[in-house]
């Protein structure tokens, strides 16, 4: 009796145990390898598959055209079928530092995550597994022996609005003990972003992390809001429950963003240990949200000494009738007569809005308004943000 009893329990546990793996999706597949000379080899399990692909940014890009003129997306490599059902595909050349990302196209069907990868990042509806190569900017995204900040994502009350929301802040390592007020970095995400995509898809804690401790940058705080004012917060954190995220929300861009920022500010300042002055505030911010960075210190000159542009959008539509986005010169002009410290504007080469932030500059340059340029490689990437922010953050508040 008790040794059926033995064999029912070890059955039962082995059972448990086999339902949670396969709960999860796991298979005893390697994928990605990273092997020692960087090169990687991407596998995925399909027995009936006829044609396996992968795409990510680690592929030299593929040129398309759209409403904005042309765009590079992920290039596409071939999977080869080998034993037992398991694709396989290894780049030919190893790949440099950095942080990347991938997905498979199983027979036409794209965005199949890889399951044996559990790392993946969300950005706007999409999911995309990535990896990391270290030995260089790779290093810098990644969590390493340093100390660590806090992460937390409070709710806060926008008297502007009428309802609570959502915002994502880092505090340095030592913040809880340290006693001291602190220079606050506000870094708002692009289109489709929400308060959560500068800490998935822009890697800001370890980029803060790592660069605090190695002593390139002040110990500062760093606010992310939630820069889509029809949001409480991300899809699927908030009253609305787990609905698809998209872009072009309702008031997209049209004003309410830059004339309710005061109310973030507001409840920095007064949850937080801060410096509450204009030398001790910066903002930057993406796509979208170097629009929004843009008007927002155009409008309020006392508040920021530091603006940053990733990328920006620069002019409103055409049919957005908003007193946020009149008087551009004369507002320009009330800026930077109090003289920012830093006006920083950078953009990759490819960039659907380089032109636009071509024309910016012009019209800076005419009036003789001091900024910095930063032009890199590439287009309206992730990977170019990541940059700018770690390039960004060190020239603060010295």
């Amino acid at each position: 009796m008790k040794k059926t009893s033995l064999s029912i329990l070890l059955a039962l546990i082995s059972w448990v145990a086999f339902a949670q793996q396969s709960l999860w999706g796991g298979q005893n597949i390697v994928s990605p390898e990273i092997h020692p000379d960087n090169r990687v080899t991407f596998r995925f399990f399909a027995p009936k598959a006829v044609k396996v692909q992968v795409t990510g940014d680690f592929l030299p890009p593929q040129k398309i055209e759209t409403q904005y003129g042309k765009m590079d997306i992920p290039g596409v490599a071939d999977l080869k079928e080998g034993e037992k059902g398991v694709w396989e595909y290894t780049t030919p050349e190893p790949l440099a530092s950095e942080l990347y990302n991938y997905t498979f196209i199983v027979d036409g069907l794209k965005n199949v995550i890889d399951p044996n990868n559990v790392y993946v990042n969300r950005d706007v509806a999409s999911l995309f597994n990535i990896f990391i190569i270290k030995g260089g900017c790779g290093d810098l995204y990644s969590v390493n022996k340093v100390p660590h900040g806090s992460v937390t994502q409070r709710w806060y009350n926008s008297p502007s609005l009428g309802y609570d929301r959502r915002i994502t802040i880092y505090t340095p390592a030592g913040y809880e003990t340290s006693g001291k007020r602190y220079p606050v970095l506000y870094l708002l995400h692009g289109m489709g972003g929400d308060e959560e995509a500068w800490i998935t898809l822009g890697r800001t804690i370890q980029i803060m992390d790592n660069l605090i401790a190695e002593g390139k940058a002040k110990p500062m705080i760093v606010v992310m809001p939630n820069g889509n004012v029809d949001q409480e917060a991300a899809p699927g954190e908030s009253s609305l429950g787990l609905y698809k995220p998209y872009t072009q929300l309702p008031r997209t861009m049209e004003g309410t963003m830059e004339s309710t920022f005061p109310d973030i500010i507001k409840f920095v300042e007064s949850n937080y240990r801060v410096e509450k002055k204009k030398a001790s505030r910066a903002i930057a911010g993406l796509s979208m949200g170097g629009y929004h960075s843009l008007h927002i210190s155009k409008e309020y000159p006392d508040l920021f000494d530091y603006v940053g542009l990733f990328s920006a959008a620069i002019i409103p539509n055409e049919k957005v009738d908003s007193p946020i986005y009149k008087n551009l010169e004369e507002k320009l002009a009330k800026q930077f007569a109090k003289a920012p410290k830093l006006y920083w504007i950078a953009i990759g080469k490819t960039d659907f809005l380089f032109d636009a932030n071509k024309e910016y500059r012009a019209l800076l340059d005419q009036h003789k308004y001091p900024y910095i340029y930063r032009e890199s490689e590439g287009g309206h990437i992730w990977r170019n943000w990541r940059i700018y922010l770690s390039e960004f953050a060190p020239m603060l508040f010295q």
